[in-house]
């Protein structure tokens, strides 16, 4: 994507991604938390380090609850209720495996619906249902600041964020801002400037929320970002949200003086990130899509995941091709706003942001298979997680294999590898 993308969609460019792609596989190796294992977290730690990254960002929501397929959506627009599929065969059994209360994914403990809190309850709550599926842990990001650690003068600062888990433009647009927000107030607390770097490790549709970010850090005065911004202020305004005011007033500026993160650079690293918006790669630093994949494809294009119906029926359910909420999440999906307010401000925001719309939209962008952004560094990764079970919770369709103990070594020894080794 251009410098001052201004908000622009990704092209969902089907073309080979040439030198930007690489490819790697999960193996057996040294148990967590081993003298090998914390001695090679150790070393990567060090690599972080010398590279200059101070701080380093999990940034997660919530699988569960939060119609991660995006089907409510289709449903607005046609789906079933229209006949749409009519024709396509095997749609309809594609949408009811995608269908939340269908798709055996739980919904959240305690009656939670986003927007989700990141506090200490949320949070102690998610891990006790979710464990590391798709979520990034208190035990987790408390090993890994211990682990990568072990060997640095002036250790990385880790921190976990919850974002809202409002799968539509509305909640990602509010969680760029609070999530700039937040990085602001590490800059300045830490006392970063030029030269130090901090790191967002994103799941999800978390990384959609920085590339809108990439997109507001742009440092040219660029018309998308005071239409954005506006939208939210008018919406938090109207509806009391007095916190959110104060976080779009408080950013505006230090992006417009490009002074909200002190000088320090953004690197990001989206993790089974559908491809949506596009990146602006123009304020930030370094970018690495990983994405769990297995090629299915007998022409040749092993960079693309397999979307032919009605097969993706039979595979999807023990997640055979790798991670198919990242294929199928992806424009003219979405979860649906609770009120009116809500639902004219996202209308506002996707006028601006995603030009696709429609059942049959949905289906065009589905059927590229398109695995990458335009823009970064790419690494088709096998996390290994296609066992043959059809339980849904072994594997919540190829999505969580991020997030796991048993994956951390192998994704900071692959970050560590794509973005910071000379």
């Amino acid at each position: 994507m251009p410098s001052e993308n201004n908000f622009q969609h990704d092209e969902l460019s089907r073309k080979h991604p040439g030198d930007r792609l690489a490819t790697a596989e999960l193996t057996a190796g040294a148990q967590p938390e081993s003298p090998a294992w914390l001695d090679a977290m150790a070393q990567h730690g060090a690599t972080l380090a010398h590279a200059g990254v101070r701080a380093i960002v999990f940034l997660h929501g919530s699988i569960h609850g939060a119609d991660v397929f995006g089907v409510q959506r289709l449903d607005e627009v046609g789906g079933l209720k229209r006949g749409y599929s009519r024709g396509v065969s095997g749609l309809d059994a594609l949408l009811s495996l995608m269908r939340e209360g269908d798709n055996g994914i739980q919904s959240l403990a305690a009656g939670r619906t986003p927007p989700l809190a990141d506090d200490d309850a949320t949070k102690r709550s998610l891990d006790e249902q979710a464990g590391d599926a798709g979520n990034f842990t208190n035990s987790y990001v408390a090993l890994y600041q211990q682990a990568i650690n072990q060997h640095i003068a002036s250790p990385i600062v880790c921190r976990r964020i919850l974002w809202s888990s409002e799968h539509h433009h509305l909640g990602r647009a509010i969680g760029a801002v609070r999530l700039l927000d937040s990085l602001h107030s590490l800059c300045d607390s830490q006392k970063f400037g030029r030269g130090e770097r901090i790191l967002v490790q994103a799941h999800g549709q978390a990384g959609l929320v920085l590339a809108l970010a990439s997109n507001l850090l742009c440092p040219s005065p660029i018309t998308g970002r005071s239409k954005l911004l506006g939208v939210l202020a008018a919406y938090a305004e109207q509806n009391g949200q007095t916190d959110l005011v104060a976080m779009v007033r408080r950013i505006e500026p230090l992006l417009s003086t490009q002074s909200l993160l002190n000088g320090a650079t953004l690197d990001v690293v989206a993790m089974g990130t559908p491809v949506r918006y596009g990146w602006d790669p123009s304020g930030i630093g370094k970018v690495l899509h990983i994405v769990n994949h297995r090629n299915l494809r007998t022409d040749g294009k092993t960079w693309l995941a397999k979307m032919e119906l009605p097969q993706i029926t039979m595979e999807m359910p023990i997640a055979w091709g790798g991670d198919y909420v990242q294929e199928l999440a992806v424009a003219g999906s979405d979860a649906m706003p609770t009120t009116e307010a809500a639902k004219a401000a996202n209308k506002a925001l996707w006028e601006l942001v995603e030009p696709y719309d429609g059942f049959e939209r949905w289906l065009e962008c589905a059927r590229r298979a398109v695995r990458f952004p335009s823009e970064g560094r790419c690494l088709l990764a096998d996390y290994k997680d296609c066992t043959g079970s059809t339980n849904v919770r072994d594997h919540y369709y190829g999505h969580t294999a991020y997030t796991g103990l048993n994956a951390m070594l192998f994704n900071t020894a692959e970050i560590a590898h794509c973005l910071y080794s000379a």
